[in-house]
């Protein structure tokens, strides 16, 4: 058991969406000690507000495991203040706020109101270990102004939640064509015609630049850091997973990782039920799985296209060294 004081470790996956953050997370999350709980700063519209289903299949508000976190962390749901909650993260976690979030000390208004937002989290994060016992909460919010928020509360000063990130990046024409695929958010709509949002190729490529700087600032402001590539991780799965579980304090011996295994090449993982509150919808899915790599953009991506994100995104595309591979 953990003494209640202690700060919770949390793994933070980030990066921009359609990077691949669900499924390393549903990876991660087969490790012991792990919780996952799927994009946390979703959590309090999706779950709380629209009662969407959770990972598990039930309706947020009927999950079990949701229910307690909420009790032990705020004395219910229903105790909840959405509007207040919507408000702070208005006034503190948005990417226009990062320029002030990544300050070596913050003005008074916005520690005040920081201070309050963040309670939201760290009570969230402390009820979920209590309840689940897991050693690392993992949160793929994935937003970098959330990333930057939480930073406040692994702060020297402060020290309620030891936090760790893990920058996922992938190939920025791979994102940009994943963003104008047309998506089903099975957990949204009772008729199943919500969608997940699309972007142009090029909105995703700025985005892409956005928060890929936002993560290598982050890091340099001493939050401990490691950089995965979409593509690296899906070619050597056991590989990247050992060496994410070193860095977040996870076993990662052969019994640890038997739920995935790597033959001729292949690799294949064995998911079982999460309670995620939100994310992609591979979330849902349960049973063995192929680990394969998505490249359809290289044939699906329109030339004209390909070469705009290709211009926008180049300076960080040569960093990342995608420029040094075929393309």
């Amino acid at each position: 058991m953990h003494p209640p004081s202690s700060p919770v470790r949390v793994l933070f996956l980030g990066g921009l969406g359609r990077s691949g953050t669900t499924l390393l997370e549903r990876l991660l999350g087969e490790l012991p000690g792990a919780v996952s709980l799927g994009e946390v700063v979703h959590l309090w519209e999706r779950g709380v507000g629209d009662d969407e289903r959770c990972g598990c299949g039930v309706p947020f508000g009927r999950c079990a495991f949701w229910r307690e976190v909420g009790d032990l962390a705020f004395g219910g749901w229903d105790r909840l203040d959405l509007d207040r909650l919507r408000s702070l993260k208005e006034e503190v976690d948005r990417t226009r706020h990062i320029p002030v979030l990544a300050r070596r000390r913050l003005p008074a208004e916005s520690h005040t109101a920081l201070s309050e937002y963040l309670s939201h989290y760290t009570r969230l994060y402390g009820a979920v270990r209590q309840v689940s016992g897991g050693e690392v909460v993992i949160d793929s919010s994935k937003h970098a102004a959330l990333a930057f928020c939480l930073r406040w509360a692994a702060h020297a000063g402060t020290g309620e939640i030891d936090l760790r990130v893990v920058h996922v990046v992938r190939d920025s024409r791979g994102v940009a064509y994943s963003w104008t695929k047309q998506v089903r958010r099975p957990e949204a709509a009772k008729d199943g015609a919500e969608f997940m949002a699309q972007w142009s190729p090029a909105k995703a490529a700025v985005h892409w630049n956005a928060e890929n700087a936002a993560f290598s600032l982050l890091a340099r402001r001493g939050t401990p850091m490691v950089r995965l590539g979409y593509e690296e991780f899906l070619r050597a799965p056991m590989r990247s997973l050992s060496r994410i579980a070193e860095f977040a304090g996870l076993p990662a011996d052969e019994a640890a990782l038997g739920f995935l295994t790597e033959a001729d090449g292949t690799a294949t993982a064995r998911l079982s039920a999460n309670h995620t509150a939100s994310g992609n919808p591979m979330r849902f899915q349960t049973g063995p799985i192929v680990l394969r790599r998505d490249d359809t953009w290289r044939t699906g991506l329109a030339p004209t296209e390909r070469r705009k994100v290709t211009a926008l995104t180049l300076p960080l595309l040569r960093h990342y060294g995608y420029m040094d591979r075929k393309s």
